[in-house]
Order: C-alpha cells, then sequence, then structure tokens
C-alpha cells in the first residue's frame, strides 16, 4: 500500500497570530491562504517537505457543528486540550532555544522522557499543543 500523511488540520481563532508563529516562529512556508467571510484557512508546512502540510482552520466553519460544541471547541482550545501535532528536529536545544527566544508558549523545557525519546512542548497561539521530539 502507497499511502502518505498529506494533510494534518489544526483549528486557529486568529489568522494573523497563527501566520506568525507557523511562518515566523517555526519557519515554515505558507502554501495557501484562503479568506471567504472573514474566516481563513491557512496551509503551512517544513521547506523540503513539499507533501506534508498543516492546514490552520476556523473550528467554527463547521456546518455540521452545534452552538453548544463551538463553545466547547473554544473552551477546549484555550485550555490548550483540544488539538496538537508532533514534530521533530535532529537539534532540539536549538530548536528550543530559536521558539523560546520567539516568545513562543513554553510548556516543557528539552526533556529525556522515560519511554525513550527527548522531547520538549509549546502551546501556538490557539492553545494547540506542539510537541518537538529530536530524531537520533
Amino acid at each position: 500500500m502507497d499511502i502518505t500523511i498529506h494533510q494534518a488540520y489544526l483549528p486557529h481563532d486568529d489568522a494573523e497570530a497563527a501566520l506568525t508563529f507557523y511562518r515566523d516562529t517555526l519557519g515554515f512556508e505558507v502554501r495557501n491562504h484562503v479568506e471567504y467571510g472573514g474566516m481563513h484557512w491557512i496551509t503551512v508546512g517544513p521547506a523540503g517537505q513539499p507533501d506534508t502540510s498543516i492546514v490552520l482552520h476556523p473550528p467554527a466553519a463547521d456546518p455540521g457543528i452545534t452552538d453548544d460544541e463551538r463553545r466547547t471547541i473554544t473552551e477546549m482550545m484555550a485550555k490548550g486540550t483540544y488539538a496538537g501535532i508532533n514534530l521533530a528536529t535532529k537539534n532540539l536545544d536549538e530548536t528550543f532555544a530559536r521558539l523560546q527566544a520567539g516568545d513562543a508558549d513554553v510548556v516543557q523545557e528539552p526533556t529525556d522522557q522515560p519511554y525513550g525519546i527527548r522531547d520538549c512542548a509549546f502551546r501556538d497561539p490557539a492553545g494547540n499543543m506542539i510537541r518537538i521530539q529530536e530524531l537520533r
């Protein structure tokens, strides 16, 4: 079977803050930016990986979500418990220092985990958990 990961979706509640974080702080390329009715869908991805992207989307845009569900999503995003993604880097300390200098919301400094990986964690402006693991 020939299956690859093409896109993952993360919610955002502020298009400009999301752009600044993913483009300027993480250094991702902006591949698409669509605005419709005041809402923004922004596709970003790491340079050198053109086939893998993150779509930053407005969670309220889904017509199947009720008002109560929208409120729950908004509350969970504010707490940082709604969505997240795991990334990887060859140099965790350098990446951590760059993100910390860029005012990223640090959740966990680089740590050797008991389950065998070394990683750190941040939250993006929407509260999404961004874990970054060191490639060994």
